[in-house]
């Protein structure tokens, strides 16, 4: 068992290497009763095998003595995201291309371990994630409702349907952790790692495992502390959302001719999905719900609904959320008014004083929620219709020029 330093991972472009190269990572914080058996198993299907001890206070490390393996040490708990970005760092090092985390405590069978890994060489910039088996198993409720949660809030984030976010075996390629900075250091990384990778233009796979949970409860050992790491993934879903509900692409990469992931201008991303066959159609659909969203009279509700809608439907968020700023005050609001008003005593508003304004303000307010029940489809129909025809010119044009 040898103890190595730490190298250093290069900022910037980082080409995947044509010879396949995995390494095995085993993060361990106190899990001496079952870390030597993962170790061994994995040991007999590959020979290069990092453990990196996250702060152990159970000696779990010496558990290992004798196997052919690497270790690196934490002097103090850093949090499971720590320990694999660290091992990141190792793998660029010592010229692997891929890492493969798996857990310590024997959820997982190092036997899935090939599944992934075939996977992973026919996706070489994909995250391959090992998709737990719940059915048959003894997983406990708490599991299972955090893998739908999770679920959920990635689908709003990201368009994407990613079915087990909270599993913890999985391939990454080491270039990954070269595009974006992740706060996340704890159990709330594994999630953040999977959203801001989808955001980059990097595909997340899914490959089922097998998984075990021991009958009795009291064999189960879990560092998932309830209120802390909830907390912290609670904060982290509030900024990647938010972050999703900006009109601001995200920075993509796209693999050249050369294997590498380079970094594809945001403005060239709009550009090439206009040249796409069903992008008009795309565009119209997510100005519509902007807009009709925005002419709502749902407000605080509205845009909760918006966000979510645009992921779920896996929407163009900078053209929907753009749209919807066209829907704010005074334009529309008054144009919801007069419907209402219309719609209620027959004819339009066109007196314009304290009494009508001020005295009278709840029957303004509910006016202009009903008017908005008419104004906001006509809204979206005419957004939405425009915005699509823009389209259709602009990619008749593109192939006019090609």
């Amino acid at each position: 068992m040898q103890r190595l330093a730490l190298g250093h991972l290069s900022k910037g472009i980082v080409k995947l290497m044509s010879n396949y190269k995995p390494l095995i990572v085993i993060p361990l914080y106190n899990h001496a009763a079952t870390v030597r058996k993962v170790a061994e198993e994995a040991l007999l299907l590959y020979k290069d095998v990092l453990v990196i001890d996250d702060g152990s206070t159970d000696k779990g490390i010496e558990k290992l003595k004798g196997l052919h393996l690497n270790t690196l040490h934490f002097d103090k708990n850093k949090g499971k995201g720590a320990a694999i970005i660290s091992a990141a760092y190792y793998a660029k090092a010592n010229g692997f291309t891929h890492i493969v985390t798996i857990d310590a405590d024997g959820q997982h069978f190092p036997s899935d371990i090939p599944k992934l890994l075939e996977y992973s060489k026919q996706h070489e910039h994909s995250i391959v994630i090992g998709k737990r088996k719940f059915e048959n198993s003894a997983a406990p409720a708490a599991s299972k409702f955090g893998r739908k949660f999770s679920g959920f809030w990635a689908k709003v984030q990201t368009g994407k349907t990613i079915i087990d976010m909270q599993s913890g075996f999985r391939v990454y390629p080491v270039e990954v952790f070269g595009k974006y900075k992740f706060f996340s250091r704890r159990f709330a990384f594994e999630i953040e790692v999977i959203i801001k990778a989808l955001w980059a233009g990097l595909s997340v796979e899914e490959v089922d495992i097998e998984v075990y949970y021991p009958q009795n409860r009291n064999e189960r050992v879990s560092h998932f502390k309830l209120i802390k790491d909830n907390f912290r993934i609670g904060i982290l879903n509030t900024y990647l959302t938010m972050r999703s509900m900006l009109p601001v692409p995200h920075k993509k990469y796209v693999k050249n001719d050369k294997g590498e992931l380079v970094s594809l201008n945001p403005f060239k991303v709009v550009a090439e999905q206009l040249k796409s066959d069903n992008n008009p159609f795309h565009l119209g659909c997510s100005a519509a719900w902007g807009s009709f969203w925005g002419a709502l009279a749902l407000p605080g509700v509205r845009t909760f609904i918006l966000m979510v809608g645009v992921g779920w439907f896996n929407l163009n968020r900078a053209v929907a959320f753009s749209v919807d700023k066209l829907a704010m005050p005074p334009f529309i609001p008054f144009v919801c008014i007069q419907v209402g008003y219309f719609l209620r005593h027959g004819h339009f508003l066109t007196e314009v004083s304290w009494q009508v304004l001020g005295v009278q303000f709840l029957q303004r307010v509910w006016e202009w929620v009903l008017g908005s029940l008419i104004v906001a489809p006509v809204f979206a129909l005419i957004v939405g219709g425009t915005v699509y025809v823009i389209g259709k010119i602009m990619r008749i044009g593109a192939k006019k020029l090609l």
